[in-house]
């Protein structure tokens, strides 16, 4: 049996989440938008919510298409709060769409959303050492610097620990444990 990550439990999809994805470098525009919108949805909540909700999420907010998300209307807007697939968060639903919009604004400004958030890193992971479960932080000063930029420009539900959490989900970080088999040896 392969040793992994402490936060992962028996779910298949919790387990193809880990192997697959989390901690590999992203750099495309739109995976990154999409882990942002997850992340948007996941503060207060498990993951493994969010994971099993994933293509509710992929379906009810056009497959991640920020530049359709952006144009999204009073009428769509609630008809999302309808929608029993996803989480039914007007704060959130509108941040998505928000955050679309101010995420094609970064694009502009710095040639993509991809260009802009791993300058923050100079293009690579960071590789941490972690052991335990204890040393994992929940925020970095990195987080920290990365919420309020984004927050200066205008963007909700990017606190610190949402960014954190997104910074692992997207491989700007490494946090695989040096148990764990996908930890980089």
């Amino acid at each position: 049996m392969k040793s992994r990550c402490f936060w992962v439990s028996d779910s298949k999809l919790y387990q193809e989440y880990h192997d697959n994805e989390w901690g590999q470098p992203v750099y495309d525009d739109e995976t990154l938008f999409e882990f942002l919108v997850l992340e948007t949805f996941q503060a207060g909540l498990s993951w493994i919510t969010i994971l099993n909700k994933r293509e509710n999420f992929r379906k009810a907010f056009n497959n991640f298409d920020y530049e359709k998300i952006a144009k999204y209307t009073e009428s769509k807007y609630l008809s999302l709060l309808q929608d029993a697939g996803i989480i039914r968060n007007k704060l959130k639903i509108k941040s998505v769409i928000a955050n679309a919009q101010l995420f094609m604004q970064v694009q502009e400004e710095f040639g993509s959303f991809s260009k802009f958030i791993w300058s923050y890193v100079e293009g690579k992971p960071i590789i941490n050492k972690f052991h335990k479960r204890e040393e994992v932080p929940a925020t970095t000063e990195l987080s920290d610097k990365i919420s309020k930029d984004l927050k200066k420009r205008g963007f909700k539900f990017v606190g610190s620990t949402v960014i954190y959490a997104y910074m692992q989900a997207v491989g700007m970080v490494n946090d695989h444990t040096t148990e764990c088999y996908k930890y980089p040896k």
